[in-house]
């Protein structure tokens, strides 16, 4: 752990899963109390988290060329343009909150799963709703995914 106040750790996996298990028991609770009053869900909302996280994980493959760039066969590092500070501080940022965004967006979908799923067989409002929480969960736990890759790709070859 880092003495610095002022520096920013890593995502620890930890603090996803609290979040996520908050989220889960929040989005329960709401589904359960009013899944009655509930308009129908858009079969693809979890589509526009799962493009975050593509592009997310897309920028952070860019920057992490220029962060660390790969060795020349002579053992020396190829020149490239350096990323700006403010630019990589900027980019971690942001990685941080779309991966706790997505974990929370991921505890979401699970509490509403967690709801629908017993009566899937039963009802098909239950089914419909089941299949779209599956299709929210996968494109939260890929927006969590590109947030955590894009963080991994700022770090510097000399830190762990």
């Amino acid at each position: 752990m880092s003495t610095d106040p002022h520096r920013m750790g890593i995502t620890r996996p930890r603090d996803l899963l609290a979040v996520g298990l908050v989220a889960a028991v929040v989005g329960y609770t709401l589904v359960r109390l009013n899944y009655q009053r509930m308009p129908p869900l858009p079969r693809f909302a979890g589509v526009p988290a799962a493009i975050l996280g593509i592009g997310e994980a897309v920028a952070g493959r860019g920057l992490r060329s220029r962060i660390r760039p790969p060795e020349h066969p002579s053992g020396t590092a190829r020149t490239r343009t350096p990323v700006p500070p403010l630019t990589a501080a900027r980019a971690v940022m942001a990685a941080k909150a779309t991966s706790l965004a997505g974990a929370a967006l991921a505890g979401l979908w699970a509490g509403l799963l967690v709801y629908v799923l017993p009566s899937w067989t039963l009802l098909a409002a239950a089914q419909s709703d089941g299949i779209t929480g599956i299709i929210g969960l996968v494109g939260a736990l890929m927006m969590m995914a590109g947030g955590l890759y894009l963080e991994y790709c700022c770090r510097t070859r000399d830190q762990p």
